[in-house]
This record gives C-alpha cells, structure tokens and sequence, in this order.
C-alpha cells in the first residue's frame, strides 16, 4: 500500500506540474505546447488519482479550477496595502495638466527632469480584484470592497483562467500581494446571455456585470462554467524579496511568475506618446476581445511615484484618461422625484428605453432643481442622454425644435410625493427636503439601505429590494427592526424561503460586531462620509461623548485632532442629529445589549484619562519607502501605541517619518518647523516607546 501511494503521489506531482506548465504556456504566454485533447487527457488522469487518494489532493492542483462546496457566505478579508482608486480625465487638456503637475513635483527633486516616462495599458471594464501569495502559493482572493477591507472569494478565483496556483520560478518574494482586472470575454458574455434568455434565468447589462455577478456566487462550481479571465496590472504588498525599479519590469516579473498581463502594454516616454497610444487604443476598441472605458498613464519610475505620492485613496502618479462619453436621443415619458436618506427630493427622467454606454437606460438623472429649471426639461420633450462608463446616465440637454407646443413647464412639489409633508428649500442649497425625516417612508427605505451598506454594518444578502419588500409588507420601520426578525417570518414572504431567511438572520446576527467608526457612518448623519466617521471615532473615545456634544466640545478637539474633514455645517449637522429624540432613541436601542446589540472592539480612551498609551492624540504622517517594514506595519505599530496617522501634512502634525524617497511631505514639514525622523530614529523612536 506504501508503494501504491508512493506512486500515486509522485505521480500527481508529475501531473500538477506538467499541467500548470501547460496552462502558462497557454493562457499567459499563449504559445501551447499540445492541443486540448492531450490537455484534457493529462487532466482526467489527475482527477482520477485525486479520487482514488483524496488525501493526495494539493492545494496547487489544477483540477480545483472545476470548483467545491458551496459557501454560507464571504468572510472579510484585510488588504496587505490599501487597493486605490484612480482619478479620471476626460480631456487631452486634463493629461497635459496631470503631466505638468507630475513634472513640478519631480523637479523639486530632479532639476534637469525634461519628460516622465509612463506604461500605458488598457482600462478594462471589468471587476479588480487582490491575490495573496505566501511562499509562492495563493493564500487568498479578494474583492477590492471599500479599499481596505473586501471579501474572499478565493474558491471563485480558483477557477479563473490564468491565475496561478503557486507561483513559476525561485526569485519570487515571501509575500506578494497582485492586483488584476477579472473580465468576461464580449464573444462569452453574449453567450452567456443568450443561454440565460432561454432558460429564463437573469440577463445581464454588460460584460463587467456578468463578471461581477460571477465573483459574488457563493457556488464556485457555477462560477467555473463562466468564461472569467484576469489581466494582472500591479503589485501591492511585498516582503523577503527585492523588485526592480520600475514598473514596466514588474509587469514583465509578474509575467515570469506566471500571471496575465494585457498584450497591449506599452510604455510612453512622454506625454505625447501617451496621447497617441490613446488614439490607437481607441480606434482599435471594437477590435477587442475584452470591453475597455479608456487607458490608464502610469508614471514608470517607482522612485519617483513614491516622491509624487497619494492623496486620499488615489495615487497622483497616475490617471484613467476615459473615452468621450456616448449620446442618444430618448423621449421624456415621466419627470418624478426621488426621496432621498437625507429628505432630499431629486428629479429624476423616465425615458424611452434607449441603448448607450453599454447599457439600455430608461432613468436618467437631473441632479438637483437648479439644473432642472435650467434645461427647462419637460414630459414629452426630446433630450439628448449621455453615459460614460460607470457614470450615471443624464440629460444634458433638451432638443427644443423638437417640443410639443402644449408642453408646460415642470412644477416643482410642494409637499413630499411619498409622505405628503411639506416640503422647504434649504438657503444656500439646489435641493428641496422633506423635513418628516424617519416618518417618511422613503426616508426610511434609504436609511435602512445605507445602514445594511458595504461600508456601514455590511448586511450581506439585505440588499435594495430586499429592504424595499420588507418596509412595504411592515415587517420593519427602523435600523433597529432588523434584529427583531425572525426566519420564519422572512421566510413567508414572497422570493424569499427558509435557507435564504436563515442567511440573511446570520448575516444581521454577525453585524452586530462592528467598529466605533462603522456605526457612525452607518447612522447616515448628514455629510458624514467614511473617512469623517474615522475622525469622529478618534477624537470622541465614548459614543455618549459625541451625542452630548457642543460646537464648543468640537473646537477643543482640534488642539489634539485633525478636524480638516469637519467644517461648521457637518458639526452643526452632528449636534441636530443628536438632539432629535427620535434619533437619538433609535441610537440607544441600537447599542442595547437586549434590543440592537451593537458593540465593537476598539476601545479608544479620551485624552482627559490617565492612560498608558503614549502617543495618545499625537498626530503622524508617513511619507517615502521604508526597508525594515511596510508604511502599514509602522502604521500599526504607530497606532497601537495610540497615535494618529494621517495622510497630509498639517500644522497639527507631530512627527513627520521621512523614509527614502520622501518627497513634497517632507518638503512641507520642513516649512513647517514640523518634528522629522529618518527611517532609522522612527526605528529607535518606536523602540523608547514600546519598551
């Protein structure tokens, strides 16, 4: 038996790698080596060793691509480094103004800097995930969620084609974090949809939604019969291991380890050849296999990217140059308006159903009543609809030659349309209110929906519809009604049956762990974003504290806080907020161990307390590559001693870590008069402290 298993493992090994080989011949190098039936020979051999010794069965073996069990849901999963965002141009004149800016910074420390390299690529319109690798083999996937945090979908993206299992060669790093871009061929989406038309089952829009839809399946093994593919774009995370120093040879590393990158990538040695690689890409975009929304400049250097640094959750050494946006002309059929979380009413166009920007559109947005009144749109009129991507479809302009003469201008609401109350214009705002607040049904659909949100409390499976159902029925009229909710009682009613009833409950059950900051969002204050709900939770360590706060409260803290995100208006919207007693009501049955049960863990101790932590309202910017850690390692090791680590630097700023590379931030701290550290005294500095 010692020798039977002995064979079978050696020769699933021979298997494994041979296949693996194969598959990056094909799909990353696209130069096979056999044909498929020799291909599919090599893999049902496998796959009937791997039955007969289950226990042989790798985590590297090419026939988990088929996929497994289905899961109860998605785990959240932490990036290594944050996955940004990009900024958008529009115009030729806008890239010329992203170089401009680039080069300015870059002269502060190269003088005789006349052009930037870039690697230009193609922008896919498709959905960017993050792949973990730990001693070449994958760890985990992840969507990229709000940045920060996403979710895991390592068995979905096990069965993508072209993601390796374990990395090809001996050179790569003991940590590698990889982003890509998973898309759905346009020949495979159109099957796809054609498939699903005749069985019934959902359409989808567009190839990015086919693949979006895909990622989220919670059984892998319908998401291996979607033709998903990845193009890998970047590198995140990196530790035991040293990358070249530039771009262009990460991507041809990353290509060396056996991941995908897109043909099309080329580098520019100016902003010139950007444009003109631009033009090309665009002509040839109907030519593609995959759908694409513009190209994205990167600058090539990585010593200089890490002097033109970030801001907010976007790189400033790069930029997603989009495609003109598409037109169409549609008929007016309706103007209504919308009730918003915050009682603002937005007109919204029911148009003619037309096709543009890769989707057929029927709504299309007017924004506010400023600009309402200013196109003078009315039912019946012509109007030209414009969409860009991911941008939301909206009436540019109204066709007037083409207007009925009996057509009458639009009249804007007095009262609310869903709850009758009256309604009043805001001075110094475009918008028109509701002031019912949660009495207003619609308000109440909104803010239950942005309570469940990814970013808030995160309800997975409590979606629109779902909250719009159970609103309408009466099961629920606040936040705090989800945690009453019994299976049985979802579970009755219509669409909705006993297992996914037992989800949703888990889903709610597992909500009620959350953070400071999380809440506080999730309370849908009025301009309270994400990143002012973090400020919030720093600076008040208790929530009573906020809840009994004065303006004089809010100006005391910005001896000891950064409050550049909080202005007059968003505190005064805070106080308003808190003095309302049914809001505040809906807050304490939320935290009520009996009732709502929210709770978190971060346990932050106001600075009037005697405490142990100390750097303890001291604010830090970290600025330039580091060797002996990672910006998110110091981060942490920074904020565990109760620090504050910002991303501009400011008056208020304690202590500046300049690292190599450290470029406009250090410059500023220098004007400043600011508190600097080299990597090694931040080193030492930590030390002092931790002991």
């Amino acid at each position: 038996m010692d020798t039977l298993l002995e064979n079978a493992e050696k020769r699933i090994r021979e298997l494994t790698e041979t296949i693996n080989f194969h598959n990056y011949r094909y799909y990353v190098l696209d130069e096979p080596l056999i044909d498929d039936a020799e291909y599919d020979r090599l893999m049902r051999e496998l796959q009937r060793i791997e039955k007969e010794f289950p226990q042989l069965k790798y985590p590297d073996s090419p026939s988990q691509r088929v996929g497994g069990e289905p899961l109860e849901s998605f785990r959240q999963v932490k990036h290594e480094e944050p996955m940004l965002s990009l900024n958008n141009a529009f115009t030729i004149k806008e890239v010329f103004e992203f170089d401009r800016r680039i080069k300015d910074e870059l002269k502060k420390e190269e003088d005789a800097l006349s052009s930037v390299d870039y690697i230009c690529e193609p922008k896919l319109d498709g959905v960017a995930i993050s792949l973990l690798y730990r001693d070449g083999l994958i760890e985990h996937a992840a969507t990229r969620g709000d940045g920060e945090i996403g979710e895991e979908i390592t068995a979905n993206a096990r069965t993508i084609k072209g993601i390796p299992f374990r990395l090809f060669g001996d050179d790569y790093p003991t940590l590698l974090e990889v982003r890509g871009e998973v898309y759905m061929p346009k020949h495979s989406f159109k099957i796809l949809n054609k498939r699903a038309k005749a069985k019934g089952e959902k359409i989808f829009v567009n190839p990015r939604n086919a693949a979006a839809g895909s990622l989220r399946l919670l059984d892998s093994k319908i998401t291996a019969k979607r033709d998903l593919f990845i193009y890998c774009y970047s590198i995140g995370s990196v530790e035991g291991g040293v990358l070249p120093s530039t771009h262009g040879e990460h991507l041809k590393k990353l290509k060396q380890w056996g991941f995908r990158i897109c043909p099309e990538v080329q580098k520019a040695q100016d902003v010139d050849a950007c444009i003109e690689y631009y033009n090309g890409i665009k002509d040839k975009r109907d030519e593609l296999s995959y759908a694409i929304d513009g190209v994205v400049y990167k600058v090539d250097e990585i010593k200089h990217r890490k002097i033109i640094g970030f801001i907010a959750k976007a790189p400033l050494w790069a930029i997603a140059h989009k495609f003109p946006a598409e037109e169409e002309i549609s008929i007016i059929e309706a103007i209504e308006f919308q009730v918003g979380r915050t009682g603002s009413l937005t007109p919204v166009a029911r148009l003619s159903p037309v096709f543009v920007g890769g989707a057929t559109i029927s709504n299309a947005s007017l924004h506010n009543m400023d600009i309402l009144q200013r196109l003078d749109v009315r039912d019946g009129d012509s109007v030209v609809v414009r969409r860009a991507g991911d941008v939301i479809p909206q009436v540019v302009s109204v066709i007037v030659e083409l207007r009925d003469q009996n057509a009458v201008p639009t009249e804007l609401p007095i009262v609310c349309p869903e709850c009758n109350s009256p309604v009043k214009r805001v001075k110094g705002e475009s918008v028109i209110r509701c002031g019912a607040g949660l009495s207003c049904k619609a308000q109440r659909k909104e803010a239950i929906k942005h309570f469940a949100s990814l970013h808030a409390l995160n309800i997975d499976g409590l979606g629109d519809k779902v909250v719009e159902q159970f609103v309408n029925v009466g099961l629920i009229e606040s936040p705090v009604d989800l945690f009453g909710l019994k299976e049985e009682q979802i579970a009755k009613l219509e669409g909705q049956g006993a297992k996914s009833a037992r989800n949703l409950i888990l889903a709610i059950n597992k909500s009620r762990h959350t953070t400071y900051s999380r809440f506080l969002y999730a309370l849908g204050i009025k301009g309270i974003g994400v990143e002012t709900a973090k400020s919030l939770s720093d600076a008040f360590a208790r929530l009573k504290e906020l809840m009994t706060a004065t303006e004089t409260d809010f100006e005391a803290k910005r001896n000891n806080y950064e409050f550049s995100n909080i202005g007059p208006v968003i505190i005064n919207n805070i106080i308003e907020f808190f003095q309302n007693d049914l809001n505040t009501k809906v807050v304490e049955a939320l935290i009520d161990p009996d009732i709502g049960g929210i709770h978190w863990d971060e346990k932050r101790i106001d600075l009037d307390q005697k405490t142990t932590l100390p750097l303890l309202g001291m604010v830090f910017v970290l600025t330039g590559s580091m060797e002996n850690m990672t910006r998110s390692q110091a981060k942490a090791h920074l904020e565990a001693l109760g620090g504050k680590v910002s991303n501009s630097v400011s008056k208020n700023t304690n202590y500046v870590i300049a690292a190599s590379g450290a470029g406009s931030k250090l410059e500023k701290a220098k004007e400043l008069k600011l508190n600097i550290l080299n990597e090694q005294e931040f080193l030492k500095f930590l030390r002092n402290h931790e002991d």
